[in-house]
């Protein structure tokens, strides 16, 4: 399976709406939005990705209300786990999304989870720990370094970090 992983958008419209159209273009068949999305203007963009989305609030949770009552009633393929942290169960993928590093890395250890995504200090990180592997994409801002994003191939186990707007990759 194909997971663009974002995270750290801070209501940069253009940059958010690349990284969905690149995910598309990529055939990416879920989407994680690690947190500090802030407005629900920006659900629009989010519901433009072709498969399932899963967002968390960051820090800057901005109008917590709009957000969670506009996901799944008026954009059905986006689903809200609140704050900082949500887990998504396949058939045979175990996924948990948490904003914050240190958490992140917690629930990696934990033996429970397959692949782990958070955000929150805007830097690209991707690390096997046993089974799970524990991904940040980095910021999708794009106001300390390049705007980018993440896609995780769970069958092969890799993470490949992409710029926005250049579908250049980065590195792996």
């Amino acid at each position: 399976m194909r997971i663009a992983v974002l995270s750290d958008s801070h209501d940069h419209i253009a940059n958010l709406h690349r990284a969905v159209q690149m995910a598309n273009q990529h055939r990416a068949e879920l989407l994680l939005h690690c947190g500090d999305l802030i407005s629900s203007f920006m659900l629009p963009y989010l519901h433009a990705f072709q498969g399932p989305v899963h967002l968390v609030y960051g820090n800057n949770i901005g109008d917590q209300h709009l957000i969670a009552t506009r996901c799944g009633a008026i954009f059905g393929n986006l689903h809200h786990h609140g704050c900082h942290h949500g887990t998504i169960c396949l058939p045979a993928l175990r996924i948990a999304c948490h904003h914050y590093p240190a958490f992140a890395r917690e629930l990696a250890c934990s033996g429970h989870f397959d692949l782990v995504c958070y955000g929150h200090d805007h830097l690209f990180h991707s690390e096997q720990i046993g089974d799970c592997l524990l991904v940040n994409p980095g910021e999708l801002l794009g106001k300390d370094a390049a705007p980018t994003f993440a896609l995780v191939d769970t069958e092969h186990k890799t993470v490949q970090r992409l710029a926005v707007g250049t579908q250049m990759l980065i590195d792996s």
